[in-house]
């Protein structure tokens, strides 16, 4: 499917053996909206961006068919709408394709990590320049080009009831997405599978009792409605999502526009990480200013995270089953996030 339009003074240069000049319409979407920080910075920083550098440093133009919320693909299916051409550029949470990208939430498999998401993003980053095939994996299977890494802001649990240990959550129904939905049953509470697209109607009509979520979806798709309960537990700032290309509409750029938008879209990976760290003290005051907000007691995460060691060697062997470095990745996440500085409440052990 041809993706770029020319426009006619474009063909017109053509034919007379002038430089061509494309007008370049990029389908671009998340089936998040825009309330959720990554998607919200593909509209307001990405794509701005993008069209301005690419207008000012070279003679194309480019504009965008927006698809957000959901209105073009779900969440779960964004990587095969980029695979298929629906979407040029899509954003999307890994944790909806445990079969095709099940060691993309690395992350999520060693809990309690750094809330700290440019700390977060730069492990991740260590990880994927040391193990090529997490890069790789996208135009070898999926027709699609990585092009940013998307860092979340740090998880906590919102709640429509108050707790204090883990035996207060025996019996709740806790929502999460992938992974982390085994933070849950390993510690013994009901987990409940859904997306954020979702989880106000759920959350209010009692599908569930309260999420794992980061605070900027708490209070901007206000969530804090029906769960005014907001406890700090520090689960971590996990990457696990990302921002693709379409092969074919990759290919199909001018070099420059190319070499622009890889450019930009790092810019974007970096803005994930420090907007997400700016923005996180000031949203869980506004919380406070809305909703009961408390802090766990340390023992309980420690003692959550102690729950957990088990699980992490087991699914690390699971997906070395599957021909999948997991091991080594894995390993490579405690080291690099010790290196710059953090220390983990248990130091899990991958063997």
């Amino acid at each position: 499917m041809k993706k770029i339009a020319y426009s006619l003074a474009a063909a017109t240069s053509l034919i007379a053996g002038t430089a061509q000049a494309d007008e370049i319409t990029l389908r671009i979407g998340s089936g998040h909206p825009p309330g959720v920080v990554y998607a919200g910075l593909m509209i307001d920083y990405f794509q701005p961006e993008l069209k301005r550098r690419v207008e000012a440093e070279t003679e194309h133009t480019i504009n965008f068919v927006e698809g957000y919320s959901g209105s073009i693909v779900t969440v779960k299916e964004v990587l095969e709408g980029v695979q298929d051409g629906i979407l040029d550029i899509g954003g999307f949470c890994m944790c909806f394709e445990p079969s095709n990208l099940p060691l993309h939430a690395f992350q999520v498999m060693l809990p309690f990590g750094t809330m700290d998401p440019e700390q977060s993003l730069a492990v991740a980053q260590d990880i994927y320049a040391e193990v090529p095939y997490m890069t790789d994996v996208f135009p070898d299977e999926f027709n699609q080009v990585l092009i940013a890494r998307i860092a979340d802001g740090g998880y906590n649990i919102g709640s429509d009831f108050p707790w204090e240990t883990l035996e207060d959550l025996q019996g709740h129904k806790i929502g999460g997405a992938g992974l982390n939905l085994n933070w849950l049953e390993n510690a013994g509470i009901i987990p409940v599978s859904s997306s954020l697209a979702t989880a106000y109607t759920e959350m209010s009509t009692g599908v569930y009792e309260g999420w794992i979520m980061f605070p900027s979806a708490w209070v901007n798709l206000k969530l804090y409605e029906p769960g005014p309960y907001y406890t700090l537990i520090g689960f971590g700032s996990i990457t696990w999502h990302a921002m693709t290309i379409n092969q074919d509409t990759y290919d199909e750029l001018p070099p420059e526009v190319q070499t622009i938008l890889l450019e930009v879209a790092a810019e974007y990976e970096q803005q994930t990480g420090s907007v997400n760290l700016s923005e996180y003290d000031r949203l869980v005051d506004e919380l406070r200013e809305l909703i009961t907000v408390t802090e766990i007691d340390p023992s309980v995460r420690q003692e959550w995270a102690e729950s957990l060691q088990d699980w992490v060697q087991r699914n690390a062997d699971d997906l070395e089953g599957q021909g999948l470095p997991a091991k080594q990745v894995l390993n490579l996440v405690l080291d690099s996030a010790e290196e710059r500085g953090y220390d983990w409440p248990v130091r899990y052990t991958v063997e």
